[in-house]
């Protein structure tokens, strides 16, 4: 007999995944990769479900393949938002988990497995993870880290602790290997999205009431089993969790259309846009205090040369080179900007005399005339700076450029002449 009363979960969670992959679509990464796979398990746990009422062992099959989904869901949500996921250590962690989970609700589902086997398999959750925590020690110390192996061991001690209880140990121990997948993931969310959003309260907050579903389950079942709960304020917290995901996926894409508005793509550095409204509001903090703001203007000698050398490509690398090499010498609350093709732009505020100013600039032309490797290939990086100040050399924002810019096109034009005298010579 085919149990029905899943199929409504099972097509809203199909609808439910539709929709995320609509926003991730040409916008995918890692993370919403492995949400993605999450939900999919989800709904192989109803496909699984579907089957449950079938009195051989397709139903045990079907129970077995169906709570070992929903459990394996939770453990790629607790790995997807890891700032360590990708190190060799966390796979073999995450592995670990998947198998041990799958292994011990089979043993544990199955109700004839040796006691044995089951107390090895519950004592791998808290020693598998530890094991592997103090050999990647020097590479991987993070709270997050140390969180997963301490709820692990806490797991492996209360299955031990319960599960050979006759009646109700089996229950307890299905539903604690559960609420520690949850719970873990309410806490690597909470450290990873500590933010004051919509999305990310919604999802937090349904994670710890997916985990709380397998806590007051039991605890109704035997200390209160007149109350009935239907099934769907059970799933409830499943579906809590989609929405809150599925914002937090928007809430990232508005975050880097916005970052994508204001900065340069390629070198990641504030764009035109952003470094004029910086500048504006450098000179309007300069006139009401009285000091000087300094504005450097860089533009790269022939860089046409590169690109026509060795490929747009390695352009592309020089750029982003120059544009680290700026940004590591300037200081914390100045600015630095690609502001046009070759050309970056420098917003030095006080104090920022013309001395301070022009010793800048002349440790960023010894820095950039330093030859790099690029691609296999030395080249010398060297360029043209033009120097102005405010309020000395202008008194508003576009005639502080327009000085600037003349005087770096001076110092190209002097930098020009000495190359065609030598080439003479």
């Amino acid at each position: 007999m085919m149990n029905w009363s899943e199929l409504p979960d099972l097509v809203a969670i199909a609808l439910l995944i539709c929709a995320f992959a609509s926003v991730t679509r040409g916008k995918y990464t890692l993370v919403s990769g492995l949400w993605l796979i999450g939900w999919l398990l989800i709904a192989l746990h109803f496909v699984a479900f579907l089957f449950l009422r079938l009195q051989d062992f397709r139903g045990l099959l079907a129970a077995i393949v169906g709570t070992v989904a929903i459990v394996s869901a939770g453990e790629i949500f607790k790995t997807s938002i890891i700032p360590f996921r990708k190190v060799p250590s966390s796979r073999w962690m995450t592995a670990l988990l998947l198998v041990l989970n799958a292994l011990y609700l089979t043993l544990l589902m199955c109700g004839r497995s040796p006691a044995w086997a089951l107390d090895a398999t519950a004592a791998l959750f808290g020693l598998g993870p530890l094991a592997i925590a103090l050999v990647a020690l020097r590479k991987v110390n993070y709270a997050l880290r140390w969180s997963t192996v301490i709820q692990n061991i806490a797991l492996a001690v209360f299955l031990l602790a319960v599960q050979h209880r006759p009646g109700y140990g089996v229950n307890l121990a299905l539903n604690a290997v559960l609420f520690a997948a949850y719970l873990g993931c309410s806490i690597n969310f909470l450290f990873a999205y500590w933010r004051a959003t919509a999305g990310a309260f919604i999802t937090i907050a349904g994670f710890v009431t997916w985990a709380l579903v397998f806590a007051l389950g039991p605890w109704l079942y035997f200390c209160h089993p007149l109350v009935h709960v239907e099934a769907e304020v059970w799933n409830l917290p499943k579906y809590i969790v989609a929405v809150g995901m599925i914002l937090l996926l928007l809430e990232d894409q508005i975050e880097h259309n916005k970052r994508l508005a204001l900065h340069d793509e390629l070198t990641g550095l504030p764009n035109r846009r952003l470094f004029q409204d910086r500048l504006a509001s450098a000179l309007d903090r300069a006139r009401r205090t009285g000091a000087q703001t300094a504005l450097l203007v860089i533009d790269l000698n022939r860089f046409k040369l590169v690109n026509d050398t060795y490929g747009h490509h390695v352009g592309d690398l020089l750029l982003q080179s120059v544009g680290a090499a700026i940004a590591g010498r300037i200081r914390r609350y100045d600015t630095v900007a690609r502001t046009g093709g070759d050309e970056f732009s420098v917003i030095l505020e006080e104090p920022a005399s013309r001395e301070d100013a022009l010793r800048v600039a002349h440790v960023l032309l010894e820095l950039l005339n330093e030859p790099v490797q690029l691609q296999g290939h030395t080249m010398r990086r060297s360029a043209s700076i033009g120097v102005a100040v405010f309020p000395d050399d202008a008194a508003d924002m576009e005639a502080l450029c327009i000085a600037a810019d003349q005087r770096m096109y001076n110092d190209k034009r002097q930098v020009s002449a000495i190359q065609t005298a030598v080439t003479a010579d």
